[in-house]
């Protein structure tokens, strides 16, 4: 078969997978009373730590910010961030963090100061939905009362992962499904996007990696039957490559990485139980297996039949932060790494209904595949450790310095930003406090500068204390130096996972 016949018919045969079907999504049924709303409601009146899983997220345009501090010179241009921020509908709570709708939040930084936009992501749920009242589909780790237990991927879909900007659109993203256009100033959902007319409803990862030329690359799974797809796209948004792997992984697949001639995927024993499907929500189905290893794929980018296998214990990931390769072949990344699953198939459960996390916390590590097929793996650090992020300018290649959130110790979450030295083992540091909840930073280059971590970490933080979300500026060199500037809200903003700075 030619290659794009090929293409179009898989295309084809995974949209019918992944696109739901026209006949009704659920019975009429009343839903019972639903109490994990009223667990985590009397939770948080003890516990103000649960605040941003409230999921009470609402639409709005606030007004001019005050700015404590002053905007850098050279900072301009709007930080996107996505994340659930709708966790009750129709008064029943979901079960899990990841099931809320989603909701695009674009802050704009100029020298006159911030402005603050949000709104939700009108996908086909959350519109179905708000003309329901109700829940109409099950969610990654619910099933409401009154649905169906499975639905195709399409119908789950509530882009409430992350952001790309792209082609002078800004597409909002979910782990099983196509993306979603907005209006970059507006936030106005245009709909699905599809990078090509044969290629509508196939699955866009959360997480693509954006190599310093502009080429974006992506995967996307396919659940049904574990087929992983990789995405090859111009820096203007249009369509190089589509490929289907020989690689097959029908489980939880959230990130990956890229070096300059490599693609890496690990994946981690979590995987879809066949005869457990149906009977509960997504991640009912997924199980763990402690004894099997993780095994981590490098796929050649020029090449993408041709793949190198390793295995090391068992362990799981969210987010990596960069990949290089060096001359003899061996590969570098750096991972939030995990002794197991439980963070996502118990912790984030439990923060859903008042619970604290009691999990085994994801540490930053050094992960090194030799060409012979040894693995090597180094602890960057002794506490928990997520959010990886890099200076853009050097993603797939070997990078300095590396920068993410850590959990201290003095509260129960993320709260102090770190920049970590890979060559040296230095690190700097600030901490919000324990009082707040740090969410992604996202680094900034310098204008005008060629060096390697000069720019800015901008992200958002959650006064806990206060019961408001505040935007902040650290110098990336060094955040120990504080916030270069601030701005908050009048109130609390539900926490959310990933986000990209576009600037003016």
């Amino acid at each position: 078969m030619q290659r794009r016949a090929f293409l179009t018919a898989s295309a084809g045969a995974l949209a019918a997978a992944t696109l739901p079907h026209a006949t009704a999504l659920a019975d009429t049924r009343p839903a019972p009373p639903d109490d994990w709303a009223a667990a985590f409601d009397a939770a948080l009146a003890d516990d103000p730590w649960l605040l941003g899983w409230k999921g009470d997220g609402v639409e709005r345009d606030a007004p001019p910010l005050t700015v404590t501090g002053r905007i850098p010179a050279g900072l301009a241009g709007s930080l996107y961030r996505n994340g659930p921020a709708r966790q009750v509908v129709g008064g029943q709570r979901y079960h899990h963090w990841f099931d809320g709708d989603g909701m695009v939040h674009r802050w704009g930084l100029s020298a006159e100061g911030v402005t603050y936009r949000g709104r939700f992501v009108r996908t086909r749920k959350f519109v179905a939905e708000e003309r329901a009242g109700r829940p109409l589909v099950p969610a990654f780790g619910t099933v409401p009362d009154g649905v169906p237990p499975v639905v195709a991927a399409g119908g789950m879909n509530v882009a409430n992962t992350s952001v790309l900007p792209l082609g002078g659109r800004l597409l909002a993203l979910w782990e099983g499904g196509a993306p979603y256009a907005l209006d970059p100033l507006t936030l106005d959902t245009a709909g699905e996007h599809a990078f090509r007319p044969d290629l509508a409803g196939l699955p866009f990862s959360a997480h693509p990696k954006v190599e310093p030329d502009g080429t974006v690359w992506n995967f996307g799974s396919n659940f049904e039957d574990g087929r992983l797809l990789v995405w090859r796209l111009g820096p203007d948004g249009t369509m190089r490559d589509l490929t289907f792997l020989a690689e097959r992984f029908r489980g939880m697949l959230h990130d990956f990485a890229v070096t300059e001639r490599h693609l890496v995927f690990v994946l981690p024993p979590l995987t879809i139980e066949p005869s457990a499907w149906g009977r509960g929500s997504f991640l009912d189905a997924h199980r763990w297996d402690g004894a099997a290893p993780t095994r981590v794929v490098a796929v050649d980018k020029a090449d993408l039949a041709r793949q190198r296998v390793w295995e090391l214990p068992a362990g799981f990931g969210f987010h990596t932060g960069n990949a290089w390769e060096e001359a003899d072949g061996t590969i570098r990344f750096d991972v939030a790494w995990a002794a197991d699953a439980r963070i996502v198939l118990h912790g984030f459960r439990a923060i859903m209904r008042g619970d604290r996390l009691d999990v085994p916390p994801p540490r930053a590590t050094l992960v090194t595949l030799r060409p012979d097929g040894r693995v090597e793996t180094a602890l960057l650090g002794p506490e928990a450790a997520e959010f990886p992020r890099v200076d853009p300018r050097v993603v797939g290649r070997r990078n300095r310095a590396l920068f993410h959130l850590v959990h201290p110790g003095t509260s129960p979450g993320l709260t102090a930003v770190v920049r970590r030295d890979l060559e040296s083992g230095a690190e700097d540091r600030f901490d919000y406090g324990s009082m707040t909840a740090a969410e992604e930073h996202v680094f900034v280059p310098r204008p005008g500068s060629a060096v390697e971590g000069d720019g800015w970490l901008v992200g958002t933080v959650l006064d806990v204390a206060k019961r408001r979300t505040g935007l902040s500026v650290l110098d990336a060199r060094r955040p120990s130096d504080g916030p270069l500037a601030q701005a908050w809200l009048d109130s609390a903003l539900p926490l959310g996972f990933h986000g990209a700075f576009v600037a003016a």
